[in-house]
């Protein structure tokens, strides 16, 4: 599946955050069918994102995992990442005009999408994806 990150290029800055909802990660569909599934993230913005794909529990929901003091949301549960440019895996992030892929073997399930750099979940960089 096709993810692509973006943000407006520093435009929505607020100081050393981002304001809410100034960046997305979008996916180019909500549901897949378990199994090994790969992720092409792509890098449509003007700094490095990356994308980690975490479990949803019970009735929680995209966009509402807490925040911590240094920016980042609680990535508990991973089950791994495209963060590397150009590459697959874990790397540095995945720079501007350039991806990362990862594949992972998702059981049936819903699932967080999204780039934890210090800022971008709380900026709006989130999605969910359900494996039937």
């Amino acid at each position: 599946m096709n993810v692509t990150t973006i943000d407006r290029g520093g435009t929505m800055m607020a100081g050393p955050r981002m304001m809410r909802g100034s960046m997305r990660l979008t996916a180019d569909r909500a549901t897949v069918v378990h199994g090994k599934v790969s992720f092409l993230v792509v890098n449509a913005g003007t700094i490095p994102h990356e994308m980690l794909v975490v479990p949803v529990a019970g009735t929680q929901s995209a966009g509402t995992r807490p925040v911590g003091r240094d920016g980042r949301a609680d990535e508990a549960g991973s089950l791994g990442e495209a963060s590397a440019a150009c590459a697959e895996g874990e790397g540095e992030g995945i720079l501007p005009s350039t991806s990362g892929w990862v594949t992972l073997d998702l059981p049936p399930g819903r699932y967080e999408l999204f780039c934890n750099l210090p800022g971008h979940y709380w900026a709006g960089m989130y999605t969910e994806l359900t494996v039937t």
